[in-house]
């Protein structure tokens, strides 16, 4: 099966510095195959027969065995991706400023998360919950600094553990996966 690896908060340089080449190299070393990755801000791709719960524990130990700082990570398969992709709302695709994707981690629960969302009330600004993520949008970037998103969101203990990438860079992760033969 073919998995996208999404870390959360390491650097290319200074402060928590985890080099893709050496990652890569890790996990090669754990016995997962066609390892790739996508710039160097912890998107990694590959293949493993084992079960997504095998991969999540082999993953949690080479992390916690090779770096002195917690990596919190979201493991999704390429099917996974790509049909939340597929249930997307329309306005996802539609005029918007911003546009943010949330991982959950698979390590936790993602009950608080959905009732900060449904408790919020939201500024010029719309949200989707998927399996596997967050969507949020936001419609006018001259007022981002009063949404919801940008006030409230940060001050979350769960912020702290999810991993966040724009809207950019999950299309690409998608078109990345659907080219693949895997």
């Amino acid at each position: 099966m073919r998995y996208i690896l999404l870390l959360r908060g390491i650097n290319v340089g200074g402060k928590n510095k985890v080099s893709m080449g050496d990652l890569k190299e890790l996990l090669l070393n754990e016995g997962f195959e066609d390892v790739s990755s996508y710039i160097n801000s912890g998107n990694l791709f590959f293949t493993s027969i084992q079960s997504s719960k095998n991969c999540i524990s082999k993953i949690r130990n080479l992390l916690e065995n090779n770096y002195d700082f917690s990596i919190p990570f979201a493991l999704i398969s390429k099917e996974a991706y790509l049909e939340e992709r597929s249930e997307l709302p329309d306005w996802w695709y539609g005029e918007l400023a911003r546009r943010d994707v949330l991982f959950i981690p698979n390590q936790i629960d993602k009950s608080d998360i959905i009732d900060f969302i449904n408790e919020s009330q939201f500024y010029n600004e719309i949200v989707h919950i998927g399996r596997n993520a967050i969507f949020w949008g936001k419609y006018d970037e001259s007022e981002y600094l009063k949404s919801t998103y940008h006030k409230k969101l940060i001050k979350q203990d769960f912020y702290k553990k999810i991993t966040i990438r724009n809207g950019k860079t999950y299309e690409k992760i998608a078109e990345i996966l659907e080219k693949e033969n895997n």
